[in-house]
């Protein structure tokens, strides 16, 4: 009878301390904790880090098969208002530049016009990969999907040039809203997303290729809109960070 108690209380109080997390405001429940991926000791030094904000011209391309309709990307003026800036960033939410940072003030806009409903997909991809220094823990951007039932993925390429692709959600929802996947930590150093090996320490382990939408073929016909903005990463940079000032570089 005892135990059955003991385990009772330790039932609920662990529900309490849980409830208790997420009345304080833990957001478990809706993003990934990059904290917690693939921690194996306390060295770690997590930072936040801006990937790409989307402001130049010819740095994304877009495409989808031509049988399947015609598409066009573009910049557009605005900005998520839900967006906040960079911790230790010199640029505001509305891009005013301080300390040389880079303005944001743009978005990235997509519109696809299909021809009729069908299994496709439209790829977006940067004009050339986007690496991340250290061991990436979660990816997300700002998207805006126009309430369609069409599901996006983040396309990435590891340390060995393995390609992969990760479910970021459905872009059934209005308006802006910040979409983040964990990265998973491979389970021995050879198999998964391998982000850093032992034999090469001056490479970035991960690398952006882009994104892809699979669409609803139920509700793939007319026009279909969507905008991205504001890519950024949270990363692993003990290694760099507390690499000395004059240890070699083994890039020869």
């Amino acid at each position: 009878m005892k135990k059955i108690v003991v385990t009772v209380l330790a039932v609920f109080s662990a529900a309490f301390v849980f409830a208790q997390m997420d009345a304080q405001g833990n957001s478990s429940l809706t993003e990934p904790d990059p904290t917690v991926i693939g921690r194996d000791s306390a060295k770690e030094a997590l930072r936040e880090i801006s990937v790409d904000k989307f402001e130049r011209e010819g740095s994304w391309n877009v495409y989808m098969s031509p049988d399947a309709g015609v598409i066009t990307g573009r910049l557009f003026d605005g900005s998520p208002a839900g967006k906040e800036p960079l911790k230790d960033s010199g640029t505001s939410q509305q891009g005013t530049e301080n300390s040389g940072e880079e303005a944001d003030t743009h978005v990235l806009g997509i519109k696809a016009e299909f021809f009729r409903r069908g299994v496709n997909s439209i790829y977006i991809r940067a004009a050339r990969p986007l690496p991340i220094e250290g061991v990436t823990k979660t990816v997300s951007v700002w998207a805006a999907g126009r309430n369609q039932n069409h599901s996006l993925y983040l396309l990435v390429e590891d340390y060995f040039g393995n390609d992969f692709e990760l479910y970021m959600g459905s872009l059934e929802f209005s308006g802006w809203k910040k979409l983040t996947v964990a990265v998973p930590p491979t389970p021995d150093g050879e198999h998964g997303i391998v982000q850093q090996s032992v034999y090469h320490g001056d490479r970035p382990g991960l690398r952006i290729i882009g994104f892809r939408i699979d669409c609803n073929p139920a509700i793939a016909i007319g026009k279909f809109y969507v905008y991205f903005d504001d890519l950024r990463a949270v990363t692993d940079l003990y290694d760099l960070e507390n690499r000395d000032a004059d240890d070699m570089l083994d890039n020869w």
